[in-house]
């Protein structure tokens, strides 16, 4: 294994930082609200960052995203990567690689995904029907990838006839949706290249395996905003961070974070060699979910009692990772998941 990142990784990582840090700050996020930022998302598509996902690959893509969560920046970022151009790519045929693909580099067309599946979408002739109650990016997504009940995936336009889309509040302002199907035309992904149920396993690996990089971001950011509160903030004539307790805390959110990274790492790695990686994804998720959760809230508890001020920046991150460790899948659920994995490959 090697995790070392390309030279073209680490200009994409490099680039992608400069444009969060410069573009991500507290005062746009608050503008934002529940939606995306507009100017950032056009910065980074501009700026190649989800075109380069083809080349950079999985593990450049983690890289990314971990800028990304440095910042809790306010963009479609992952879901368009990893729902739109990576799943298209790896198991589109050329065609739909063709006439998708640059849409979805340029910005111009922004998706998302309904997963995991969960057995409500049927399909017939091409026509799906049926809900997915809570779709992070669905309201600022012109196209979502939905699996049905045989796990095949579809792309519809969310401006077709017989989609409607509701709003859903989340933990994080993700601008959600509720996604009902009733007849709606959509386009099979992955039917020429890979069989039904490999594309999903594949697709969710991946998800899986991106939004637990997201999460690594956002581990980090709350830990490095909790030390530079603790190094600043001083009690008894001293800074908080020389206090043991203080400091047994952030190294407990450090190692949390570091094992979040090393997984999420080591699971991109395999499914960029094209190597079986879907208990690799499941442990990374896992670390993400439960690690993930104890992170924010030491980062909101090294705060003290600004970390309960639900407009100070820490928040966003508790925030975050709260929905991340929602969306990926609570601990026993994805334990029970890769232990069926393992006992069936043992």
């Amino acid at each position: 294994m090697d995790f070392h990142p390309t030279e073209e990784q680490a200009a994409a990582a490099g680039l992608a930082a400069r444009i969060f840090g410069d573009l991500a700050t507290h005062e746009r996020l608050a503008a934002a609200g529940t939606g995306s930022d507009a100017e950032l998302w056009k910065a980074l598509t501009a700026a190649g960052l989800t075109a380069a996902v083809e080349d950079v690959g999985l593990l450049g893509l983690v890289l990314l995203l971990e800028e990304q969560g440095r910042t809790t920046a306010q963009v479609p970022y992952a879901a368009t990567c990893v729902y739109g151009v990576l799943t298209v790519a790896r198991h589109g045929s050329a065609e739909q690689r063709a006439r998708l693909l640059p849409a979805l580099g340029t910005g111009e067309a922004v998706a998302t995904g309904a997963f995991p599946e969960r057995g409500r979408v049927t399909a017939e002739a091409g026509r799906l029907t049926g809900t997915a109650p809570a779709v992070p990016w669905l309201r600022e997504a012109t196209h979502v990838l939905v699996p049905d009940t045989d796990r095949a995936l579809w792309f519809v336009r969310t401006d077709a006839p017989g989609v409607r889309i509701s709003a859903v509040d989340t933990t994080a302002p993700w601008a959600a949706g509720r996604l009902t199907l009733t007849g709606a035309e959509a386009e099979r992904i992955g039917a020429d290249r890979t069989g039904a149920g490999e594309a999903y396993a594949d697709t969710l690996a991946v998800a899986r395996t991106a939004f637990a990089g997201l999460q690594v971001g956002v581990c980090a950011g709350s830990l490095a905003r909790a030390v530079e509160y603790t190094s600043a903030r001083e009690q008894f004539g001293r800074p908080l961070s020389t206090n043991q307790g203080v400091m047994l805390r952030a190294a407990d959110a450090y190692m949390d974070t570091e094992a979040i990274r090393v997984t999420t790492y080591e699971a991109a790695w395999r499914i960029d060699e094209g190597l079986a990686a879907h208990e690799h994804a499941l442990t990374a998720a896992w670390w993400a979910s439960e690690a993930g959760k104890r992170v924010v809230h030491a980062g909101q508890h090294l705060h003290g009692g600004m970390g309960a001020d639900l407009d100070h920046p820490v928040h966003r991150h508790f925030l975050w990772g709260r929905q991340l460790d929602a969306y990926l899948g609570c601990g026993s659920e994805l334990l029970s998941e890769l232990g069926a994995v393992l006992a069936q490959e043992g």
